[in-house]
């Protein structure tokens, strides 16, 4: 099996394991889990954040960011493919009673224009805006990268109208490698960053939050209302501390198998690739059929992918996935009308 869904689903190395089996825990409610506390503070030195918050998952992240800056009846801007606004059920509503302003750009990156145009003036009866996110690398815009340059200058339109910005950097060390910047330079133009362990990294869970000592304060606290308070959870940052010492730079094996998963279907004439791939997702569309029945053609011959709409297929490289892996989902690719006629 070739499972090219999404890169959630590795599995521990066996580094990571040895590493959780031989972590140092202690109960973090307190404060007192030394595994999780020397997590955060590598992320507050890869990020050149104040303080970090580890959480279970990337949404709890976004969410948090959200909560420590929104009260109900305020507004967040973000790109309309933004996960928050599409993959995280409704949360930011549920959480802090706040809307959402969907914004437009290319490949998931916002358009400042775009932004000029949604900012306005506080009037009591319309929305307080508060907040915009970024996110780096875009999963809806197939794994983009935020160029330097447009961070610096979306920022600086958020912080002229007096916003807090928040950069959902799920698969930011993604992004840096593709780039060349490093997290810190990305995360100096945000007040908060978040980065996932769980994708790109290889680690079973966690994300983790970064932002100034009063947000994360905050952070934790809403942390706890949400039920997100861990207690031994050292056997847990043990993953992410070996994901971030092991994980970083072999992300550039996974784009480099995303690039030419994209060159086969290209190639064969069956598929059409729908952006340039930067990273390591690429979005497709079969020329042949349906991208649901596409799907199910694929997991008979043992590769499996996503369906993100009626139009558009996902695939993820990940650290699962190597060259003899690779190899056979190529051929399956290349043979998937054959196979269909064949049915």
């Amino acid at each position: 099996m070739v499972d090219l869904r999404s890169d959630t689903v590795t599995k521990p190395t066996i580094g990571m394991r040895k590493a959780m089996m031989e972590a140092e825990v202690g109960d973090d409610v307190y404060g007192e889990d030394p595994t999780v506390r020397a997590l955060e503070e590598k992320a507050k030195a890869i990020t050149g954040k104040e303080a970090a918050v580890f959480v279970c998952s990337g949404t709890m992240a976004n969410q948090l960011a959200i909560r420590t800056r929104c009260a109900p009846g305020d507004e967040v801007l973000m790109h309309e493919l933004s996960h928050p606004f599409l993959y995280e059920g409704g949360a930011c509503a549920v959480f802090s009673g706040a809307t959402i302003r969907p914004l437009k750009g290319e490949k998931g990156l916002i358009d400042p224009k775009s932004l000029k145009e949604a900012i306005r003036p506080y009037k009591r009866y319309m929305p307080r805006q508060r907040l915009v996110c970024l996110e780096n690398t875009h999963n809806r815009g197939g794994g983009s990268v935020w160029p330097l340059s447009l961070v610096q200058e979306v920022t600086a339109i958020a912080k002229e109208a007096g916003l807090q910005t928040h950069m959902d950097g799920a698969r930011i060390f993604n992004a840096s490698i593709a780039s060349g910047v490093p997290v810190a330079e990305y995360a100096k133009y945000v007040d908060t960053i978040s980065f996932c362990l769980s994708k790109g990294l290889g680690a079973p869970i966690g994300s983790v939050l970064c932002g100034t000592q009063d947000i994360i304060e905050d952070a934790r606290r809403f942390r706890h209302q949400m039920g997100g308070a861990w207690r031994q959870a050292g056997v847990l940052a043990a993953c992410g501390l070996y994901a971030l010492d092991h994980h970083i730079e072999r992300l550039k094996e996974d784009h480099e198998r995303a690039k030419t998963i994209a060159q086969v279907l290209e190639k064969s004439g069956l598929w059409r690739v729908l952006s340039k791939v930067e990273t390591n997702i690429i979005l497709f569309a079969p020329t042949f059929c349906s991208p649901l029945e596409a799907q199910k053609l694929l997991a008979q011959k043992g590769v499996l992918v996503g369906v993100l709409d009626q139009n558009t297929m996902r695939a993820v490289t990940h650290l699962d996935i190597d060259d003899a892996k690779l190899e056979y989902a190529l051929s399956v690719f290349s043979g998937a009308k054959d196979a269909r006629e064949n049915m």
